[in-house]
């Protein structure tokens, strides 16, 4: 399944020029904003500096907070859920807000048969130790904020393969475990996979730094996160090996590792997750996971 392009060029440059009584121009700062006006997209704004910016719904509740950088630029992620429209407005300072029109999605339901309970929950204490050391691990990793090109380059396709579960279905999962006992879990799939067979190199889409590399997390198997900047970060999961480190600076379509079937999965495949994170923040409660098939049409 491939989206169609959904870059919606914004270009909402609010800032007016007026003479002065000498005849020389007065210049007033703004915020403008482009990017994939869409649930579960992404948009960057442009304004002043260490600009705070308010994000508020149609019925004016506030969502978030934002700040602009040192270069006046700002990553907005937006939610699978989010409102249309929304209003930018900028604090203390005389930009005036803008507002902008957000498009829906339509994510379906899908129903999971034949699943290795012991995969959908962590159930003996051995599995339950194992997926709380990695739960310590992905938080620490998504804590740490790392520079990188903000997207300079785009993003491309991490494997060379057909893609075959989309980004945002509900999915329920219904199985048995070892000693026969049911089990049954909702989730919405937060990520982008592809089906390719264990051994199919991975790339990274964008540049970026490695912030966790792990061969054998409970319910992701062999996994990378790779920093991009601007608080956005990609989960690579399932993989059968891990080629770089932590700390590893990399470029766009440089090797990470190798696809495989470890962790909670159906078969081989690489999920492919891209979390926004709101750096304005100390808290990580309000983070959350977009569309990467949409951000392969980034900057086209």
């Amino acid at each position: 399944m491939r989206f169609p392009r959904l870059l919606t060029f914004l270009a909402l440059l609010l800032a007016t020029a007026a003479p002065a009584a000498n005849g020389e121009p007065i210049t007033t700062e703004s915020l403008s904003c482009s990017g994939i006006a869409k649930q579960s997209g992404l948009i960057r704004c442009k304004g002043p500096a260490d600009l705070e910016i308010e994000i508020s719904g149609p019925d004016g509740e506030r969502l978030r907070t934002v700040q602009t950088d040192e270069a006046g630029a700002v990553l907005i992620g937006l939610r699978q859920d989010e409102p249309s429209p929304l209003r930018l407005k900028p604090l203390a300072s005389d930009i005036p807000p803008i507002s902008l029109t957000i498009a829906p999605r339509q994510d379906d339901f899908r129903l999971i048969n034949g699943f290795n309970c012991d995969k959908v929950d962590a159930r003996t204490d051995a599995q339950k130790q194992h997926a709380a050391e990695s739960w310590v691990k992905k938080q620490a990793a998504f804590a740490s904020f790392n520079p990188g090109p903000q997207l300079r380059d785009g993003f491309v396709e991490p494997v060379d393969g057909p893609a075959s579960s989309p980004f945002g279905p509900t999915r329920k999962y219904i199985g048995t475990g070892a000693n026969g006992e049911a089990c049954e879990k909702i989730s919405v799939h937060e990520g982008y996979d592809f089906a390719v067979p264990t051994g199919t190199p991975v790339y990274a889409p964008a540049g970026g730094r490695v912030v966790l590399a792990d061969p054998d997390l409970y319910y992701e198997g062999g996994t990378v996160f790779l920093d991009h900047g601007g608080g956005l970060v990609s989960v690579f999961l399932h993989l059968s090996e891990v080629t770089v480190e932590e700390g590893h600076v990399i470029s766009q379509g440089e090797p990470l590792g190798k696809t495989g079937n470890t962790g909670r999965t159906t078969g081989p495949h690489l999920h492919w997750a891209v979390k926004w994170r709101n750096s304005a923040s100390d808290s990580r409660d309000g983070d959350f996971y977009i569309d990467p098939a949409l951000l392969l049409n980034w900057g086209r």
